[in-house]
């Protein structure tokens, strides 16, 4: 039996008490009472042979899924969590601190230890391919950025994207984010990997204009290179004709590293991915992130934010054209929330503003009053606008509050309540018959077959 599964993701949540000196066992033991407490009040066969998850940052038309549920999503050591924490969460069941990336949080941040490695934790793509399924990655940043990088890595920096970041004592101790992507399981057995960038720290030369603030590989390897020569019948794609071109039948492995100049859309990285994972009988586990909605966000840019939430809405409607709703389990969440507020005053005022960032000395007269827009020779209307925030930040914030699952398909009704994020692993577990709880999935199906 075969199932697939896309996810796509958003993230928010409020700590309620320490959890500082808890490790992974407590959190796998959190996820599986929450998923027997779920299966006790529903129960269903259908297995799920692909899952897709879908990773944003705002409704549209996933919310006429059929199940809802919430995901608390504050981090180990904060109640306002990071994409590297939320999405060791979400991807391997575990929670952990900010700021670290595929380790407990009994690891220390921004030092690396040899007995980090025991501290690893694995992530639902490790679990597929242990399956049998095929995995990718797709997203609008850095491929080596915190949540695409929660898939694969195990670092106690987010920022260690390539080895010039990291520094010179702990270079012997852990591979930078890129080399593992490349060198290591599961990045390296991944068939798709898309992004908006990430150029500089794979040692891509030649490729101009790059959504890439990250660093600059300093140890000459081109890893770009490395992985199409360890794969047969791999392509790399740096435009979006490029994209288009591929011969699917002939590609087995697909990277496409994207300049800002001619950056694919979220939907035509979608599209090629699921045409490439869909080949394996097996089914697939695919990640999808609209990443230019945070980014977005963190400038007070509510246009540009929103104008990629719409983006990301066809992005999933393109997912659920191209598979089967039988055999797959479409996820659609945040990893975390943002400051973003809807209001309403009596005079002239923006209806979208922030809690912080750097909005507000854009609209302020000597950092003392709010802007007058009545007359004002600023264009509103542009997509790089920056709304106002009352309090100034270079970089906005996430929010803390708990944030939606969508969710249809084989299995879907188990993501329903509100739960602890790192549930959603487990559901994902449970669903696929992959990772933790594929033997309870058996079990289940073995004593209550369709």
């Amino acid at each position: 039996m075969s199932m697939n599964i896309i996810m796509v993701l958003l993230v928010a949540s409020v700590q309620a008490a320490d959890y500082t000196n808890e490790d992974s066992a407590y959190w796998n033991k959190i996820g599986t009472k929450q998923l027997e407490e779920t299966l006790q009040r529903f129960h269903s066969n259908n297995y799920a042979k692909n899952i897709i998850i879908f990773i944003g940052d705002e409704k549209l038309s996933f919310e006429t899924f059929p199940t809802v549920g919430l995901s608390k999503t504050y981090s180990v050591n904060t109640q306002v969590t990071d994409s590297a924490a939320s999405g060791t969460a979400l991807f391997t069941g575990v929670k952990t601190n900010n700021k670290m990336i595929g380790l407990n949080a009994k690891a220390e941040y921004n030092v690396c230890k040899t007995s980090d490695k025991d501290l690893k934790v694995d992530s639902i793509m490790k679990w597929a391919q242990l399956a049998g399924k095929d995995t990718g990655i797709v997203t609008k940043t850095r491929i080596t950025h915190a949540t695409p990088a929660a898939c694969y890595a195990h670092i106690n920096n987010r920022n260690w994207e390539c080895d010039s970041v990291i520094p010179p004592q702990y270079r012997d101790c852990v591979k930078d984010i890129a080399r593992q992507l490349v060198e290591d399981e599961p990045g390296n057995k991944f068939k798709v990997i898309l992004g908006g960038g990430g150029g500089n720290q794979m040692g891509l030369k030649g490729l101009s204009g790059t959504i890439d603030d990250g660093c600059i590989r300093t140890d000459s390897k081109n890893l770009v290179q490395r992985w199409k020569n360890s794969k047969n019948n791999s392509v790399v794609v740096t435009t979006n004709k490029e994209l288009m071109d591929i011969d699917i039948n002939n590609t087995d492995y697909l990277m496409g590293i994207f300049s800002s100049q001619d950056q694919p859309s979220l939907v035509n990285m979608t599209i090629q991915a699921v045409n490439i994972l869909n080949k394996n009988p097996n089914g697939f586990v695919l990640m999808i992130e609209g990443g230019l909605i945070d980014i977005g966000h963190h400038q007070n840019f509510a246009k540009l934010a929103l104008e990629d939430t719409l983006e990301f809405e066809e992005a999933v409607s393109a997912a659920i054209n191209l598979t089967d709703k039988e055999n797959t389990l479409i996820i659609v969440t945040a990893d975390h929330s943002h400051t973003l507020t809807i209001n309403a005053r009596n005079v002239t005022y923006e209806t979208l503003t922030y809690a912080n960032g750097p909005g507000y000395k854009s609209h302020t007269t000597n950092n003392t009053n709010w802007r007058n827009l009545t007359n004002s020779s600023v264009d509103i209307n542009d997509t790089y606008y920056r709304h106002f925030s009352p309090v100034y930040l270079s970089y906005e914030t996430h929010g803390g509050e708990d944030v939606a699952v969508y969710a249809q398909g084989p299995s879907s009704h188990i993501f329903s309540g509100v739960y602890e994020e790192n549930y959603i692993a487990h559901a994902i577990s449970y669903a696929a018959s992959i990772g933790l709880h594929a033997k309870l999935r058996e079990e289940d199906c073995n004593e209550n077959p369709s």
